[in-house]
């Protein structure tokens, strides 16, 4: 067995800080995060290189940043909320990514977190994620770097990022061979619509789940899937928002109308009915939101009346 701590697996909302700090202003993202908190939110989600692509001159570290500054205006507001950080892919050289992004080495990820630590001012994170596989570094040498972290009490999970399952599980048995803290969560790209078979993400870095990472995580009780982009950018709700290339086929047609269906019954949004099929197939969605009346939308999810029926009959159409 490995070195693992007991976790809850019950699937919750989480909230996606990875604008914060950057297209989303202070005053903007602490509204946000009080809100959040306030309506009973439980997981807050950033990482290491938010958002380093707003601006060439700095390698992130913004979103981290402001949850720091958060944490010390809020007092007891850290012991309220579980705490998701990533690290693996912050450019070590301004404008320089991916050539320069840190990796999986031992002295990277002791770095990372040392750095996260200090930006979010906290002494523990909750849930630390490889945001990225590295194929350049042995996985011993980064599972038990890793494992080192959760020894010191410095991280409480581990999680995997956009990576390939069978990755992830040789890394969790390296992990227990050595009485190591292994991953216990997988973040990749998912939703209710399903993308093309083999379909490439356009955005870099990201990989969506696959029957195969949907089949690993239900069989096995020690992981959970969080999911990212799961409301598509407002492609559910909003005629300005597309549905993205990789999920136009005649399948998507059959599934909106389902969604339709669905929400006409229960008399739930459609990004509310995605939200809560998501949760009630015991998936975490990041929620990614710059409104409040985004977040209360959102947040609504957790009251939707889907029966089991309904979410079956929604999980049929392909």
């Amino acid at each position: 067995m490995s070195a693992q701590t007991a976790h809850d697996n019950t699937p919750q909302l989480v909230l996606g800080a990875m604008n914060f700090g950057t297209k989303q202003d202070e005053a903007t993202s602490f509204d946000l995060l009080d809100r959040f908190v306030d309506a009973g939110g439980e997981w807050i989600d950033t990482a290491n290189c938010y958002a380093f692509w707003l601006d060439p001159s700095q390698v992130g570290g913004q979103s981290e940043e402001l949850l720091g500054r958060w944490f010390a205006r809020r007092p007891g507001v850290r012991d309220r909320i579980k705490l998701s950080t990533k690290m693996r892919q912050q450019p070590t050289v301004p404008g320089r990514w991916p050539e320069s992004a840190e990796g999986l080495s031992a002295p990277a990820i002791r770095s990372a977190i040392e750095h996260s630590l200090r930006r979010l001012r906290t002494d523990r994170v909750d849930l630390y994620w490889a945001h990225a596989d590295d194929r350049t570094v042995p996985q011993e040498e980064s599972v038990e770097a890793f494992g080192e972290l959760v020894k010191n009490g410095l991280v409480a999970r581990l999680g995997a990022s956009n990576h390939a399952a069978w990755r992830v599980e040789r890394a969790r048995q390296i992990a227990a061979n050595r009485g190591l803290a292994g991953y216990t969560a997988l973040q990749l790209r998912y939703t209710y619509l399903q993308a093309r078979p083999n379909a490439v993400v356009p955005d870099a870095g990201h990989q969506l789940a696959n029957d195969g990472d949907l089949d690993y995580v239900r069989t096995d009780p020690e992981l959970t899937l969080w999911a990212y982009t799961s409301q598509l950018s407002g492609a559910y709700a909003r005629n300005d928002r597309p549905v993205p290339e990789i999920y136009r086929h005649p399948g998507t047609d059959r599934r909106l109308a389902a969604l339709a269906e669905a929400a006409a019954e229960t008399g739930a949004t459609p990004n509310q009915l995605v939200l809560a099929w998501l949760l009630a197939g015991g998936v975490s969605p990041i929620i990614g939101v710059s409104t409040p009346a985004q977040l209360d939308e959102a947040m609504g999810a957790r009251s939707v009346g889907l029966t089991s029926e309904q979410w079956s009959r929604m999980d049929a159409v392909n």
